[in-house]
Protein backbone atom coordinates (compact mmCIF):
# COMPACT_ATOMS: atom_id res chain seq x y z
CA UNK A 1 0.00 0.00 0.00
CA UNK A 2 1.31 3.46 -0.89
CA UNK A 3 1.87 5.91 1.92
CA UNK A 4 -0.51 8.81 1.34
CA UNK A 5 -2.04 11.57 3.40
CA UNK A 6 -5.62 10.35 3.01
CA UNK A 7 -4.78 6.92 4.41
CA UNK A 8 -2.80 8.45 7.29
CA UNK A 9 -5.72 10.77 8.06
CA UNK A 10 -8.15 7.84 8.04
CA UNK A 11 -6.00 5.83 10.45
CA UNK A 12 -5.53 8.84 12.71
CA UNK A 13 -9.27 9.53 12.86
CA UNK A 14 -9.98 5.88 13.64
CA UNK A 15 -7.43 5.77 16.45
CA UNK A 16 -8.62 9.07 17.95
CA UNK A 17 -12.18 7.72 18.03
CA UNK A 18 -11.02 5.24 20.64
CA UNK A 19 -11.52 6.37 24.23
CA UNK A 20 -8.09 5.00 25.08
CA UNK A 21 -6.24 7.18 22.57
CA UNK A 22 -8.42 10.26 22.11
CA UNK A 23 -5.98 12.49 24.04
CA UNK A 24 -2.80 11.15 22.46
CA UNK A 25 -0.59 13.32 20.25
CA UNK A 26 -1.99 13.50 16.72
CA UNK A 27 1.48 13.81 15.25
CA UNK A 28 2.58 10.59 16.96
CA UNK A 29 -0.37 8.66 15.52
CA UNK A 30 0.44 10.06 12.09
CA UNK A 31 4.11 9.12 12.47
CA UNK A 32 3.27 5.54 13.41
CA UNK A 33 0.66 5.27 10.65
CA UNK A 34 3.10 6.50 8.00
CA UNK A 35 5.56 3.80 9.03
CA UNK A 36 2.99 1.01 9.20
CA UNK A 37 1.19 1.69 5.91
CA UNK A 38 3.90 0.39 3.54
CA UNK A 39 4.23 -2.80 5.59
CA UNK A 40 0.56 -3.76 5.50
CA UNK A 41 -1.73 -5.12 2.81
CA UNK A 42 -4.76 -3.00 3.63
CA UNK A 43 -5.91 0.09 5.49
CA UNK A 44 -7.58 -2.13 8.07
CA UNK A 45 -4.33 -4.00 8.76
CA UNK A 46 -2.39 -0.73 8.98
CA UNK A 47 -4.92 0.68 11.44
CA UNK A 48 -4.71 -2.43 13.61
CA UNK A 49 -0.89 -2.33 13.50
CA UNK A 50 -0.89 1.36 14.45
CA UNK A 51 -3.08 0.68 17.47
CA UNK A 52 -0.85 -2.21 18.48
CA UNK A 53 2.29 -0.09 18.23
CA UNK A 54 0.73 2.73 20.26
CA UNK A 55 -0.18 0.20 22.94
CA UNK A 56 3.41 -1.04 23.06
CA UNK A 57 4.96 2.41 23.41
CA UNK A 58 2.33 4.08 25.60
CA UNK A 59 -0.99 2.39 26.23
CA UNK A 60 0.44 -0.57 28.14
CA UNK A 61 1.77 1.65 30.91
CA UNK A 62 -1.31 3.41 32.25
CA UNK A 63 -4.90 2.40 32.91
CA UNK A 64 -7.39 3.19 30.15
CA UNK A 65 -9.19 6.14 31.77
CA UNK A 66 -7.34 7.54 34.80
CA UNK A 67 -9.55 9.43 37.27
CA UNK A 68 -7.56 12.64 37.06
CA UNK A 69 -10.17 14.88 38.76
CA UNK A 70 -10.37 12.47 41.71
CA UNK A 71 -6.59 12.30 41.96
CA UNK A 72 -6.26 16.09 41.99
CA UNK A 73 -8.79 16.33 44.83
CA UNK A 74 -6.81 13.73 46.78
CA UNK A 75 -3.54 15.56 46.16
CA UNK A 76 -4.97 18.93 47.21
CA UNK A 77 -6.27 17.43 50.46
CA UNK A 78 -2.97 15.64 51.07
CA UNK A 79 -0.97 18.83 50.49
CA UNK A 80 -3.02 20.57 53.17
CA UNK A 81 -2.45 17.64 55.55
CA UNK A 82 1.33 17.84 55.28
CA UNK A 83 4.34 16.24 53.57
CA UNK A 84 3.81 12.62 54.77
CA UNK A 85 0.21 12.65 53.50
CA UNK A 86 1.30 14.15 50.18
CA UNK A 87 3.98 11.50 49.70
CA UNK A 88 1.50 8.74 50.47
CA UNK A 89 -1.01 10.15 47.96
CA UNK A 90 1.68 10.44 45.28
CA UNK A 91 2.87 6.92 46.00
CA UNK A 92 -0.67 5.56 45.73
CA UNK A 93 -1.38 7.31 42.42
CA UNK A 94 1.93 6.24 40.88
CA UNK A 95 0.85 2.64 41.40
CA UNK A 96 -1.53 3.17 38.45
CA UNK A 97 1.35 3.56 35.98
CA UNK A 98 3.43 0.44 35.44
CA UNK A 99 6.72 2.24 34.87
CA UNK A 100 6.30 4.61 37.82
CA UNK A 101 5.07 1.73 39.99
CA UNK A 102 8.32 -0.15 39.47
CA UNK A 103 10.27 2.84 40.77
CA UNK A 104 8.17 3.50 43.88
CA UNK A 105 10.09 1.13 46.16
CA UNK A 106 13.40 2.75 45.16
CA UNK A 107 12.29 6.38 45.59
CA UNK A 108 13.85 6.93 49.04
CA UNK A 109 17.30 6.42 47.44
CA UNK A 110 16.73 6.91 43.72
CA UNK A 111 16.95 10.68 43.29
CA UNK A 112 19.14 11.25 46.34
CA UNK A 113 21.73 8.98 44.72
CA UNK A 114 21.38 10.25 41.16
CA UNK A 115 21.32 13.96 42.01
CA UNK A 116 24.27 13.71 44.40
CA UNK A 117 27.27 15.64 43.15
CA UNK A 118 25.45 17.42 40.33
CA UNK A 119 25.37 20.74 42.15
CA UNK A 120 22.49 23.19 42.46
CA UNK A 121 19.65 22.10 40.16
CA UNK A 122 17.77 25.09 38.83
CA UNK A 123 15.75 23.28 36.16
CA UNK A 124 14.61 19.80 35.15
CA UNK A 125 13.07 18.45 31.94
CA UNK A 126 11.18 15.15 32.26
CA UNK A 127 10.90 13.43 28.86
CA UNK A 128 7.91 11.12 28.20
CA UNK A 129 7.23 11.65 31.88
CA UNK A 130 4.20 9.49 32.60
CA UNK A 131 3.40 9.94 36.29
CA UNK A 132 7.03 10.47 37.28
CA UNK A 133 6.55 14.15 38.27
CA UNK A 134 4.68 12.82 41.30
CA UNK A 135 8.15 11.79 42.50
CA UNK A 136 8.98 15.43 43.21
CA UNK A 137 8.47 15.06 47.01
CA UNK A 138 11.42 12.61 46.99
CA UNK A 139 13.71 14.83 44.92
CA UNK A 140 16.39 16.89 46.68
CA UNK A 141 15.43 20.08 44.87
CA UNK A 142 14.22 23.48 46.04
CA UNK A 143 10.90 25.22 45.55
CA UNK A 144 12.71 27.45 43.03
CA UNK A 145 13.70 24.54 40.79
CA UNK A 146 11.76 24.76 37.52
CA UNK A 147 10.23 21.43 36.54
CA UNK A 148 9.18 20.90 32.93
CA UNK A 149 7.43 17.70 31.89
CA UNK A 150 6.40 16.47 28.44
CA UNK A 151 4.29 13.50 27.39
CA UNK A 152 2.13 12.44 24.46
CA UNK A 153 -1.17 12.52 26.39
CA UNK A 154 -2.90 15.91 26.68
CA UNK A 155 -5.13 14.88 29.60
CA UNK A 156 -2.12 13.53 31.51
CA UNK A 157 -0.10 16.72 31.04
CA UNK A 158 -3.10 18.85 32.07
CA UNK A 159 -3.28 16.79 35.27
CA UNK A 160 0.46 17.16 35.87
CA UNK A 161 0.33 20.90 35.25
CA UNK A 162 -2.29 21.14 38.02
CA UNK A 163 -0.15 18.94 40.27
CA UNK A 164 2.84 21.26 39.84
CA UNK A 165 0.59 24.13 40.88
CA UNK A 166 -0.57 22.21 43.97
CA UNK A 167 2.98 21.53 45.14
CA UNK A 168 4.02 25.08 44.14
CA UNK A 169 6.77 23.89 41.82
CA UNK A 170 7.48 26.36 38.98
CA UNK A 171 7.59 25.07 35.42
CA UNK A 172 4.81 23.27 33.61
CA UNK A 173 3.68 20.17 31.75
CA UNK A 174 2.79 20.06 28.07
CA UNK A 175 1.99 17.62 25.31
CA UNK A 176 4.96 16.89 23.06
CA UNK A 177 5.80 14.16 20.57
CA UNK A 178 9.52 13.52 21.07
CA UNK A 179 9.67 11.43 17.90
CA UNK A 180 8.78 14.53 15.93
CA UNK A 181 11.18 16.92 17.62
CA UNK A 182 13.50 17.08 20.60
CA UNK A 183 12.38 19.70 23.15
CA UNK A 184 14.69 22.72 22.99
CA UNK A 185 14.31 23.84 26.62
CA UNK A 186 17.70 24.47 28.22
CA UNK A 187 17.91 22.78 31.62
CA UNK A 188 20.38 21.58 34.21
CA UNK A 189 19.02 18.02 34.25
CA UNK A 190 17.03 15.99 31.71
CA UNK A 191 15.25 12.83 32.82
CA UNK A 192 15.04 10.20 30.09
CA UNK A 193 13.72 7.36 32.23
CA UNK A 194 12.90 4.07 30.48
CA UNK A 195 11.94 6.14 27.45
CA UNK A 196 14.36 5.15 24.71
CA UNK A 197 13.30 1.47 24.38
CA UNK A 198 9.69 2.57 23.84
CA UNK A 199 10.52 5.24 21.28
CA UNK A 200 12.88 2.96 19.38
CA UNK A 201 9.99 0.59 18.65
CA UNK A 202 8.83 3.26 16.19
CA UNK A 203 12.13 4.85 15.16
CA UNK A 204 15.38 2.93 15.88
CA UNK A 205 17.42 6.11 15.40
CA UNK A 206 15.57 8.22 17.97
CA UNK A 207 17.70 7.29 20.99
CA UNK A 208 20.93 8.79 19.72
CA UNK A 209 19.06 11.77 18.21
CA UNK A 210 17.40 12.49 21.54
CA UNK A 211 20.59 12.28 23.60
CA UNK A 212 22.49 14.48 21.17
CA UNK A 213 19.68 17.02 20.87
CA UNK A 214 18.74 17.59 24.50
CA UNK A 215 20.04 20.92 25.84
CA UNK A 216 20.87 19.61 29.30
CA UNK A 217 24.05 19.77 31.32
CA UNK A 218 23.30 16.35 32.81
CA UNK A 219 21.06 13.58 31.48
CA UNK A 220 19.74 10.71 33.57
CA UNK A 221 19.07 7.95 31.07
CA UNK A 222 17.55 4.70 32.25
CA UNK A 223 16.49 1.30 30.95
CA UNK A 224 14.37 -1.41 32.56
CA UNK A 225 16.36 -4.02 34.48
CA UNK A 226 13.52 -6.49 34.12
CA UNK A 227 10.36 -6.90 32.07
CA UNK A 228 6.92 -5.70 33.17
CA UNK A 229 6.29 -9.31 34.16
CA UNK A 230 9.27 -9.20 36.52
CA UNK A 231 11.66 -11.37 34.51
CA UNK A 232 15.34 -10.56 34.07
CA UNK A 233 16.33 -11.93 30.68
CA UNK A 234 19.81 -10.47 30.40
CA UNK A 235 18.28 -7.02 30.09
CA UNK A 236 20.98 -5.22 32.07
CA UNK A 237 23.74 -6.61 29.87
CA UNK A 238 21.82 -5.99 26.65
CA UNK A 239 20.84 -2.43 27.51
CA UNK A 240 24.35 -1.63 28.74
CA UNK A 241 25.72 -2.65 25.36
CA UNK A 242 22.97 -0.73 23.57
CA UNK A 243 23.66 2.42 25.57
CA UNK A 244 27.38 2.16 24.76
CA UNK A 245 26.42 2.33 21.10
CA UNK A 246 24.18 5.35 21.63
CA UNK A 247 26.96 7.43 23.22
CA UNK A 248 29.84 6.15 21.11
CA UNK A 249 32.01 8.94 19.77
CA UNK A 250 30.99 11.52 22.38
CA UNK A 251 33.28 12.96 25.01
CA UNK A 252 30.69 12.64 27.76
CA UNK A 253 31.29 11.59 31.35
CA UNK A 254 29.28 8.42 32.00
CA UNK A 255 28.38 7.02 35.43
CA UNK A 256 26.39 3.82 35.93
CA UNK A 257 23.85 3.04 38.67
CA UNK A 258 21.85 -0.14 39.13
CA UNK A 259 18.60 -0.17 41.09
CA UNK A 260 16.35 -3.22 41.63
CA UNK A 261 14.20 -2.51 38.57
CA UNK A 262 16.19 0.09 36.66
CA UNK A 263 19.60 0.60 35.07
CA UNK A 264 20.55 4.31 35.06
CA UNK A 265 23.34 6.16 33.31
CA UNK A 266 24.25 9.67 34.45
CA UNK A 267 25.61 11.52 31.45
CA UNK A 268 27.46 14.78 31.89
CA UNK A 269 27.87 16.40 28.49
CA UNK A 270 31.29 17.65 27.54
CA UNK A 271 32.99 15.14 29.80
CA UNK A 272 31.96 16.91 33.04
Amino acid sequence: MDDNSQAVDAITESVLASRKYRSISHSLIEEVARRELPRRRSLQEATKATRSKLHQIAGAFIEEQPPYAKWLAELEAAKEAGEPALMEACRRIMQHHSSARERVSSLPDFYTTLFDGIGPIGSILDIACGLNPLSIPWMPITRETKYFAVDIYSDLTTFLDSFLHIVQQPGGASQHNVLGSVPDTEVDVALVLKTIPCLEQVDPAVGRRLLEGLKAKVMLVSFPARSLGGRNRGMVENYSAHFDGLVQGHDWKIERFLFPTELVFRVTKGGG
